[in-house]
């Protein structure tokens, strides 16, 4: 598959999947601190990060979207 995620998308995608696991397990928001919303933001966190560090979105190539310019 081709890469489809821009530069400014993977930072997005870093600082946002890195926030959602610090809140998941860093015990900041009482609401995230257990049961099924802190598994949540977890996966949701772990996804973001990895569709980051592998700059290629599933949805993305399933709907033609690309935010990089190759």
């Amino acid at each position: 598959m081709r890469v489809n995620i821009g530069t400014l998308d993977r930072a997005l995608r870093t600082v946002l999947g890195a926030a959602l696991l610090v809140l998941a397990f860093g015990g900041v928001l009482p609401a995230l601190s257990a049961g099924a919303p802190k598994w949540i933001a977890a996966a949701a966190g772990l996804i973001l990060l990895a569709t980051a560090a592998l700059r290629l979105c599933p949805l993305y190539a399933i709907f033609g979207i690309r935010t990089c310019k190759l």
